[in-house]
């Protein structure tokens, strides 16, 4: 694991990032876990804490260097306060600049190599839509804080990874927006990943068809022939090992998992739901082609199970493992 800590961000204080964040710490070394902190309010993190009845003393720090120091004894805190208290459940607008300027606080750490990676807790997006956020969500805030990098979500588990051409578009646009180049490029950026990332020498991409069977030959769509088929040729040409397109329905069983090492997906649903439906509680959201490492638990708020102690931590212990494991391969 790196020698740095990771940066977690608060997320959306009334949902459950601080609930699995505390679970989190509790279960470090069952999991192995790396070093972090979280950028938070540490008096909020403590009555939670109390709320919960979980055992977990809150230290707040001010470098992210001393988390080292504290983490076998407590959580780490780098302490940013909330401007209004905080509800389980119930968003408060007041609070969207903190959760904003967390994530900017994380990326300018990992940026100035004061942090290993940023592991992000799910948001609200539309508390912050209604402060101002000019951002579809965090990957593409991200993106613009990395200087406009082009980035890719990938979505992983020990048993599946999956990368979505197109992401949070109504599916009604899936075909008009899309096109062989943004195939090829999001293959391109999966297989480099994949090598640097994950420790695959020559990663095999497995490239899915837009349509039913792949069009049946152009029977049921041509946009497989037209589209798909000469991204994934123009992928073979950079000496990629990509194939396809393939008929989704039969890409996700368990003997064709063993065949690719990411199934490329052509619209959000057709890569999200085998993920979830193989392992729905330790998913982790990858983004792929920024300049540093980003992770995320692969759920939402969750805000009708914050302040319950219901809400189950295994995707945030997956994502900060992860996020470890990644900033160790780049060394």
């Amino acid at each position: 694991m790196t020698a740095k800590p990771i940066a977690l961000t608060m997320g959306e204080p009334a949902g459950i990032g601080g609930d699995i964040a505390l679970a989190a710490w509790l279960g470090r070394e069952q999991a192995g876990l790396p070093t972090f902190f979280v950028i938070d309010d540490a008096h909020r993190l403590t009555l939670l804490a109390q709320r919960l009845g979980l055992p977990v003393p809150v230290r707040p720090i001010g470098e992210p260097e001393a988390a080292a120091e504290h983490f076998g004894q407590a959580l780490p805190v780098l302490h940013r306060p909330l401007a209004a208290p905080v509800r389980s459940g119930l968003p408060d607008r007041a609070n969207a600049p903190a959760v904003i300027a967390a994530i900017e606080q994380a990326v300018r750490l990992v940026q100035s190599r004061r942090a290993a990676a940023v592991v992000t807790n799910p948001i609200h997006k539309k508390v912050l839509y209604d402060a101002g956020f000019g951002f579809p969500g965090h990957t593409e805030f991200l993106a613009e804080l990395a200087g406009q990098h082009r980035v890719v979500m990938m979505l992983a588990s020990p048993q599946l990874r999956v990368v979505p051409v197109t992401i949070h578009v109504p599916l009604r646009t899936v075909v008009e927006s899309l096109k062989s180049a943004d195939i090829v490029a999001a293959g391109r950026i999966a297989a480099e990943a994949l090598t640097r990332d994950f420790g695959i020498p020559r990663p095999r991409l497995a490239v899915a068809g837009l349509n039913p069977h792949a069009g049946e030959g152009g029977s049921i769509g041509r946009e497989d022939m037209e589209i798909v088929a000469p991204a994934v040729a123009a992928l073979r040409h950079e000496g990629i090992d990509a194939f396809g397109p393939l008929a989704a329905d039969t890409m996700f069983h368990p003997q064709a998992r063993t065949e690719y090492d990411v199934a490329l997906c052509m619209y959000h649903d057709q890569a999200l739901i085998p993920l979830k439906t193989i392992d729905f509680d330790a998913g982790v959201n990858v983004t792929l082609g920024l300049p540093f490492i980003r992770t995320s638990p692969d759920h939402g708020t969750a805000l009708d199970l914050a302040g319950t102690g219901q809400a189950r931590p295994a995707s945030l212990i997956a994502a900060l493992k992860m996020a470890g494991e990644m900033a160790s391969r780049r060394g």
